[in-house]
């Protein structure tokens, strides 16, 4: 018995020279053609490089405790025990949470004596305005 592959839409369709074509819904493939087929749409998608800085930064951002540190930062730059004093959380903990997002670019630090002082950065900034 042959096996039959179907398209994404569980139909199949020959065109005329008998080769099987993917059919899709008419507006897809409207739309598609619009936008100058299937190559111009895989054009549109970011190099890899970025969609795993992207990714970095919305798995940081995924958090609620994050994002609460991210919020403590925006009204100005901390130390490290005043964050922990805000949150309540062990620093240990903290520092996790801390690296997570500096590692996705959305804060920074410096030293300052003996405390670490951060502070979002540009593209933390950008993420932590308020959209309501």
């Amino acid at each position: 018995m042959k096996r039959v592959t179907l398209s994404c839409c569980g139909t199949k369709s020959k065109n005329d020279s008998g080769e099987k074509e993917m059919e899709i819904p008419g507006q897809i493939r409207k739309e598609l053609d619009d936008i100058g087929g299937f190559d111009a749409l895989a054009k549109s998608i970011p190099p890899q490089g970025e969609l795993i800085e992207k990714s970095k930064t919305h798995h940081a951002l995924s958090d609620p405790l994050r994002l609460t540190i991210l919020y403590l930062l925006r009204d100005q730059p901390l130390c490290v025990c005043v964050i922990k004093a805000c949150i309540g959380i062990a620093g240990s903990k903290l520092s996790y949470h801390l690296n997570i997002m500096k590692e996705a670019g959305l804060i920074g630090c410096e030293q300052q004596g003996n405390w670490l002082i951060y502070r979002l950065t540009d593209l933390g900034k950008q993420y932590a305005v308020d959209t309501a």
